[in-house]
This record gives structure tokens, C-alpha cells and sequence, in this order.
């Protein structure tokens, strides 16, 4: 679009909304509705959620209870470092887990120099997209979720939503419960850029492995499926 078009443009939507209320622009963008989601993979809320975190360059793993997702993370950070080293925030849902079950002690805070992996609990994961959403702060820095070389997240399947929308719902239900936080992380894979020579980098400025384990019952076949849908199989 060229400059003169958008300043064209940009002017009559200054005309049209000079001198109406507040209450008459709002009526005109209801009138507008709401774009269709992408449609997801499969009906399934959770297998629809996997395929997309697989086909985003993630991986993946799925547990039934809290135990198995500390030995879920044990198993990742042994195969990966062939150690139990891991930084995670200070969140409630973190602090809380069984880590002895697994053998992993986590250090909560930031992260820091030579640390290569980071955990994070999801507030929410969204099924259209395949991202995870976090709320940052001094309990949840962001930096555990963008300066580690690998980025694990717990996600409960209580948590999965069907697309953007019901995420942000979700988000500003959050916000009204416990205040605003400092930041909010839409992340769906690990870092990449293809400004290097025309290729597809990952871990150019962030994590270059990204695993998500979710949380639920009833999962068994679910990842299965996903690897499917995703044309891992």
C-alpha cells in the first residue's frame, strides 16, 4: 500500500468516527463480528492441541497426573543433558510439584548464564495454533521462557481452549481474579528465522527445543493421533 493510499485511508476513518460517542462506535464494531477460527486438525480439544505443537517444530509428551509430569521432565532433561538440572519460576503450580518423585530439584528464580533448560506452567493452551500462553512477572520471569537453550512447559488439559478468542477470554477473566501482569507469552514452537543465508535456523535468539507436556486423563491415544495428523507417524 502505498503511502497516499494509506493516508487516504487513514483519513476517512478520522472523518467517519470524529463526533460519535463512545457507545456508537462500539455498536459499529459488534457490527463487524468476528473472523472464523482456523479450523483445528480433529474434533478432540487435546489431540487437535498436540498436532499443532508437533507441526510447529515442538515435541511433546502427555502424563496423567502431576507425578508423572516430574518424571516426564526427568526423562526429557537426561535424555537432552544427561542431568537433572532445570531453573524454574516461582510459580505455585511449579513450587508444588512432587520433584523428589523424579529425582529433579529445581532452582526457582531466573534464569542464568550456562542454565540450559527452563520450565514454565501454562496458564492456557490453544488448540487452533498450538501455542501456550504465560502470564510473566517476579514469580514467572520471561526470560525463562526466551533465554533458555531448551523451554519445557506443564499444561494442563483443564486449561486447553479452542482457538484465540476463548483464550483471550480466558486471559481477561485471569486479569480480573489476580490483577494485571507485567507481560503475557503467546508462544507456539521454538525459536527460528530464516534470515540466515535463506535457511530455517532454530535457536537463533531463543530456545531451540521447545516440549510441552500436558496434563490429563484419558490421553493415551491422543498423542498417537497428533503424530498423525501431523505426519510424524
Amino acid at each position: 500500500m502505498s503511502t497516499s493510499a494509506r493516508s487516504e485511508i487513514l483519513a476517512r476513518v478520522r472523518k467517519a468516527s470524529r463526533g460519535s460517542s463512545a457507545e456508537s462506535l462500539s455498536q459499529q464494531l459488534q457490527g463487524l463480528g468476528v473472523a472464523p477460527a482456523a479450523p483445528l486438525p480433529c474434533a478432540e480439544l487435546a489431540t487437535a492441541f498436540l498436532a499443532n505443537v508437533l507441526k510447529n517444530q515442538g515435541s511433546a509428551a502427555v502424563v496423567s497426573g502431576r507425578s508423572e509430569a516430574v518424571k516426564a521432565v526427568g526423562a526429557y532433561l537426561y535424555k537432552h543433558f544427561r542431568s537433572h538440572r532445570l531453573v524454574a519460576g516461582n510459580d505455585p503450580h511449579l513450587a508444588a510439584m512432587p520433584w523428589r518423585d523424579a529425582g529433579v530439584l529445581p532452582r526457582f528464580g531466573s534464569i542464568e548464564p550456562g542454565e540450559p533448560a527452563a520450565l514454565s506452567y501454562a496458564m492456557l493452551g490453544i488448540a487452533e495454533t498450538g501455542a501456550i500462553v504465560t502470564f510473566t512477572g517476579k514469580s514467572s520471569p520471561a526470560s525463562n521462557n526466551l533465554l533458555s537453550e531448551h523451554h519445557i512447559v506443564l499444561v494442563d488439559q483443564a486449561k486447553l481452549v479452542a482457538n484465540m478468542e476463548q483464550a483471550w477470554l480466558g486471559i481477561n477473566r485471569e486479569i480480573e481474579r489476580v490483577g494485571r501482569p507485567r507481560g503475557i507469552n503467546f508462544i507456539a514452537g521454538p525459536s527460528s528465522t530464516g534470515d540466515i543465508e535463506g535457511k530455517l535456523v532454530y535457536g537463533a535468539h531463543g530456545p531451540r527445543g521447545w516440549h510441552v507436556i500436558l496434563i490429563g486423563e484419558a490421553l493415551d491415544s491422543a498423542l498417537q493421533e497428533a503424530r498423525e495428523l501431523a505426519g510424524l507417524a
